[in-house]
């Protein structure tokens, strides 16, 4: 046991199922442990760090602006904030207009659950079985998973879940007091179950035709993971609010919700204290400078379609099946995923589980062909 692993096991609240490996450095795809270990990192931040490991655009981002202001009170204008507003309502959907700043994907939840109150003067949402949309309290009464809830019930009222991409079902549950239906495009934590394209024209339809917003959750599959921008794009889906975070600053911690011209708030109606930071308004805009100018999304299409390929080709008897779209991969095996995700780490792969039998793949949209074929080899190696 090292320093460092002893001190976490003894001071941390253990609310965390842990690996016994202490990482201390990265670069782009790969990160070293205390004690000089290499990985190909596939967990990749949970999704936060499609830029890779300290990627020279983020670091010269927060170098300069933290030499000039990291804080600034909401209660002013920035300069960074500004830039990076603009920049989010131009690469989202036509539909949304404006932005709230935020430090989490599970805080832009609980922000468009208030706005969605407020806006439609009603109470209700619908979300999914197998949804994940966080862990505070509104965030986790809008998921599904059962081992998440227990212990702190009762949560927010007016929650139900429905199955995913069963528009039918959603329908029945739709009443006059439902504010908002919450969807993932692609369910993470659930098992990188995708949904279709009339699934969600349905939706759409009906949020517009009885007045529901409808609230999108892009938190894990948002920019360039699947191979578009944000993965409504895939449907051409037109959100009424749009939570975004993880990869969003390059790794620094921060959230955003993006609205439709149907959410008006007034003064003093919501609020953060370091949502919008120059510091990580810098982050973020140089983050989505690099997507735009490398075009991420489209290398994570070519990548991800190139995985899929050379996996599905290959003979996997643990394999059910492989799907996702661009680099947001799942793998679905004939077992509890647990003991394999463990000695992947030890041949030098690091990935994590989605559901007990699916590996979730996340690479940074950075990786190189190569890499990813090196991952492959890992994987046919220990699922053949």
């Amino acid at each position: 046991m090292t320093i460092y692993l002893e001190l976490e096991k003894n001071y941390s609240l253990n609310v965390y199922a842990k690996r016994n490996v202490t990482l201390v450095r990265g670069k782009n795809v790969r990160v070293w442990d205390d004690r000089g270990h290499e990985y190909i990192d596939c967990v990749c931040g949970n999704g936060v760090a499609n830029l890779g490991h300290a990627n020279e655009k983020i670091i010269a981002a927060i170098s300069e602006q933290a030499a000039k202001l990291i804080t600034c009170s909401n209660l002013f204008y920035n300069d960074q904030r500004a830039r990076l507003y603009e920049k989010l309502i131009q690469i989202t959907p036509p539909s949304l207009k404006r932005a709230f700043l935020c430090n989490s994907g599970t805080e832009g939840i609980e922000a468009a659950i208030k706005f969605a109150r407020f806006a439609t003067k009603r109470t209700d949402f619908i979300s999914t079985t197998m949804a994940f949309h966080g862990r505070t309290f509104g965030a986790l009464s809008a998921t599904y998973k059962p081992d998440y809830r227990n212990g702190f019930e009762p949560l927010l009222p007016g929650f139900s879940f429905v199955p995913f991409n069963d528009f039918q079902k959603l329908k029945e549950k739709l009443t006059a007091k439902t504010a908002g239906i919450i969807l993932e495009v692609i369910q993470g934590e659930g098992g990188i179950n995708i949904g279709s394209a009339e699934y969600f024209h349905q939706v759409r339809k009906l949020c517009s035709d009885t007045g529901t917003l409808l609230i999108i959750d892009e938190i894990q599959s948002g920019f360039c993971r699947t191979g578009k921008m944000f993965a409504c794009e895939h449907f051409d889906l037109q959100p009424d609010i749009l939570c975004l975070a993880k990869a969003l600053a390059g790794g620094l911690p921060m959230g955003a919700v993006i609205c439709s011209e149907k959410i008006e708030l007034p003064v003093g109606k919501h609020g953060t204290t370091f949502g919008g930071n120059p510091l990580c308004c810098a982050a973020a805009n140089a983050a989505i400078d690099y997507m735009l100018e490398n075009q991420l999304d489209r290398q994570a299409k070519e990548k991800g379609d190139f995985f899929i390929k050379r996996m599905s080709q290959l003979r996997l008897g643990k394999v059910r099946e492989i799907r996702g779209l661009g680099l947001m991969l799942g793998i679905e095996v004939t077992e509890d995923v647990r003991p394999l995700i463990l000695k992947l780490q030890d041949d030098g792969l690091l990935v994590f589980a989605a559901g007990q039998f699916v590996i979730r793949v996340f690479p940074p949209l950075t990786i190189e062909f190569e890499d990813l074929d090196l991952v492959i080899q890992k994987l046919q190696h220990l699922l053949k």
